[in-house]
């Protein structure tokens, strides 16, 4: 009886936590639009009619309100019920010679992109290289990998490539262990860098020859260190390997299942070294929306005048500085949930365990940020591919309406909030005690507070172009 009185106490104060929750969402979403940002994209000139402080901190107390509701689910069966879901998809899906056409057609493409980028129109808004790249694959695809799952494996032309060179090649060789996961984190952050500080993303015949070079080393490698080499170094295999653990659709040996969202950053063995590497996806997520805001524009034309520092190393130095800075952060909430939780386990095993808590974060602020890239330019991107060497000078946008902004708000607040619960299922699932897994919480909880309002923060800025960028 007193169990049960104890079930109706909790479940009478979960209640009221939810209705001051919708409370809160409701007088977030029912004020003024804000000014916001996606990706090139400017989606409102609107000047902010409501205090930048209150919608990020609103945000912010959310997560923190979802964190008290989580606390009062316990029970470790009712936990797994929840993240055993598993209803199995047909069995073609998984098929070779479906997968082995896919990876043929995706070959093909690859070929297009780079003849398109380097004989094509030079027009940016109508070359097919540039629209395919950013807004069909980097954008739109990639949306795809965390909301539905992860086809990469698939459709990497370069690893259909790297399979094919690798028949002429007479041993596969093995990665060196001691380079650990810095080869994947260094490409990473290498092709934001480089994304940022060039007009790859404007210039066809550059992107053009980005691809060419990237193609030729990544085809090398994966020829001489076979599948190693997409596991372990090539980053955009890595990148979307872990977005796709936060979709819904999973493989499993040679099966296909639909789950809930997020079961798949619960449980598996966390490769060494994947915090690192989960860490650096969140940043340059961060960095690329950083970087177009006006506080961004101001702080590196008075670093740039006052010391004589070229503009890229400056970009280059932030890039690395903010890197570091995410993982100390990291690193230290590791260290702290140790202390609160009051547990014998290691720091490092609740570094790795808690770390795919972090991929939600990313998935959701990928979304906020490109959504509308993707949405604007998708006539424009219809057009290319019919006329993949040539298109219409001016071609077609569509024009978002000014609430758009809200939504990206909200996306970003719906990814924070699945983390939350991931890293609660992780706790229960690392510790045995009901106590101990919801003290282990609190640093993650701040810092995921911490993510919230700075990602809420940026997206809330009028787009700006980077300065000393051309």
């Amino acid at each position: 009886m007193g169990s049960n009185r104890v079930i109706r106490s909790s479940s009478s104060v979960g209640v009221a936590v939810i209705r001051v929750l919708v409370g809160l969402c409701g007088v977030w979403l029912l004020t003024d639009p804000a000014v916001a940002h996606a990706g090139s994209l400017r989606l409102s000139d609107d000047p902010v009619t409501v205090p930048q402080w209150l919608v990020v901190s609103t945000g912010g107390g959310v997560v923190g309100a979802s964190f008290l509701i989580t606390s009062f689910v316990t029970d470790h069966e009712t936990i797994r019920s929840v993240t055993d879901q598993w209803v199995s998809m047909p069995a073609w899906l998984a098929n070779r010679s479906v997968s082995s056409a896919a990876g043929l057609a995706s070959v093909v493409v690859l070929v297009v992109v780079v003849a398109s980028g380097l004989v094509g129109t030079q027009s940016e808004l109508s070359n097919f290289a540039i629209l395919f790249v950013w807004v069909g694959w980097w954008a739109g695809y990639t949306i795809s990998v965390y909301l539905l799952g992860n086809t990469w494996p698939t459709l990497n032309p370069w690893r259909t490539l790297a399979s094919v060179v690798a028949n002429w090649v007479p041993t596969e060789r093995s990665v060196p262990q001691w380079l650990g996961v810095w080869p994947g984190v260094g490409g990473l952050l290498g092709l934001v860098w480089l994304e940022v500080i060039s007009p790859v993303a404007t210039s066809p015949r550059l992107l053009a020859s980005v691809i060419l070079v990237y193609s030729l080393l990544t085809v090398a490698g994966g020829a001489v260190y076979g599948a190693e080499w997409f596991r372990r170094v090539d980053p955009v295999s890595r990148i979307f390997r872990a977005y796709g653990r936060v979709a819904p659709f999973q493989r499993v040996a040679s099966r296909i299942g639909l789950t809930v969202p997020g079961s798949a950053l619960t449980g598996g063995n966390v490769e060494r070294g994947e915090p690192v590497f989960i860490v650096a996806v969140l940043w340059v997520t961060t960095y690329d929306g950083l970087v177009s805001t006006p506080v961004w524009r101001d702080a590196a034309q008075w670093i740039v005048a006052t010391a004589p520092i070229p503009p890229v190393v400056v970009y280059a130095v932030v890039m690395c500085g903010g890197f570091v800075a995410f993982l100390l952060v990291y690193r230290t909430g590791a260290r702290y949930a140790r202390r609160t939780g009051r547990t014998y386990v290691d720091s490092q095993v609740i570094e790795q365990r808690f770390a795919r808590s972090l991929l939600p974060i990313a998935a959701s602020y990928h979304f906020a940020h490109y959504l509308g890239y993707f949405l604007g330019l998708l006539p424009a991107l219809a057009v290319a591919v019919t006329q993949p060497f040539g298109g219409p000078v001016t071609p077609q946008r569509l024009l978002l309406p000014s609430w758009f902004g809200q939504l990206q708000l909200v996306f970003i607040l719906c990814g924070h909030l699945l983390a939350v619960w991931v890293a609660h299922t992780t706790a229960f699932d690392l510790f045995t005690g009901r106590l101990q897994s919801i003290r282990s919480q609190y640093p993650f909880v701040l810092i995921m507070i911490a993510y919230t309002v700075t990602s809420m923060w940026i997206v809330m800025q009028p787009y700006t172009q980077p300065p000393f960028v051309s």
